[in-house]
């Protein structure tokens, strides 16, 4: 029906709230519909407790029975020592039909927790939304190719360059891109640069938005040698569980970094941000990525959204395939 399409981009967008706090689960929404009117919502809370449906069905109390629960992922349906199986609670509330967005890859649940569902009378309906995967993307990742969701963030000049030919950098984008990075680190589970940028510039790599500090992510640096106090070394980005149990990674650069990630095909977000200057002879955003041939660089990116910041832009790409 077209009204759940609305409601579950709806419970897509109340996902953002969990996240990256509720990891190590993933940031669902979920939102009790009721004659038309909302009477529960919830997303996955910080540390991966209380899961959205009970939260959402907690708020809805009675009204839950006979209402539609839409949710952004399939409920679980394993027990855990933190808690019961959110498909069981889906069922002792008692909604008259449960339209999810898509299905759970972890083979816990994996269709089970629809198959429960069904056999208690309710109806259920999968839309393989696409606001719902984009919501869960580091977790889809991460449990069928055990990787997380990598944006590679750049920052540049209006003909590709990060820095003056000294190494010059601050700052290439106004203040209101700047608080737009900030932003996106507090989504990130972890942020990484390149040994040269560390070693460069010294980065603190933290979220310095008001009331966001406590977002700030674990820092990694993309080096064969020792990491700083504080920091995560990390030699081959293609290893098994090179990345821990991060969902989202944010690559912030700097031109040997983006080259890597991009050459081994792991980036997966694109965010360029352009300054209004042309500086010359310069730095470039990215290093040599081994393409041969020119035919190989195109219908590898997919145009999103374009934002203006200030006085630069912000261009986004998702990877095709």
């Amino acid at each position: 029906m077209p009204d759940d399409q609305a409601w579950m981009q709806a419970a897509a967008a109340l996902a953002a709230h969990g996240r990256p706090l509720s990891a190590p689960n993933p940031a669902v929404g979920a939102i009790v519909v009721h004659e038309g009117r909302v009477v529960g919502r919830g997303y996955t809370q910080a540390g991966g407790r209380p899961h959205a449906e009970a939260g959402a069905l907690a708020m809805a109390g009675p009204a839950a029975r006979g209402a539609t629960l839409y949710v952004t992922l399939e409920p679980c349906a394993h027990d855990s020592a933190r808690g019961p199986a959110c498909a069981d609670l889906v069922v002792a509330a008692g909604p008259a039909r449960v339209v999810i967005g898509c299905t759970d890859p972890d083979p816990r649940t994996a269709g089970a927790g629809i198959a429960r569902l069904r056999a208690a009378g309710i109806a259920v309906d999968v839309l393989d939304h696409a606001g719902a995967r984009a919501s869960l993307a580091g977790y889809l990742l991460r449990t069928r190719l055990g990787r997380p969701h990598v944006t590679l963030k750049l920052a540049m000049s209006l003909d590709g360059r990060i820095a003056l030919a000294t190494g010059e950098s601050r700052w290439i984008t106004g203040a209101q891109a700047r608080a737009h990075v900030h932003a996106m680190r507090a989504r990130a589970d972890a942020i990484l640069v390149g040994g040269g940028t560390l070693r460069a510039d010294a980065p603190r790599l933290d979220v310095r938005l008001p009331g966001l500090a406590a977002r700030s992510p674990e820092r990694w640096v993309l080096t064969r040698g020792a990491a700083p106090a504080g920091w995560h070394a990390v030699a081959d980005i293609t290893a098994p569980g090179a990345f821990g149990t991060a969902q989202y990674l944010y690559v912030e650069g700097g031109a040997g970094a983006a080259a890597t990630f991009l050459a081994a095909d792991l980036v997966d977000t694109l965010m360029i941000y352009r300054a209004p200057i042309v500086i010359g002879d310069g730095l470039a955003a990215i290093g040599a990525i081994g393409l041969d041939r020119l035919a190989d660089a195109h219908d590898r990116w997919r145009p999103g959204t374009r934002q203006v910041l200030g006085s630069d832009t912000l261009d986004i790409y998702e990877r095709i395939g």
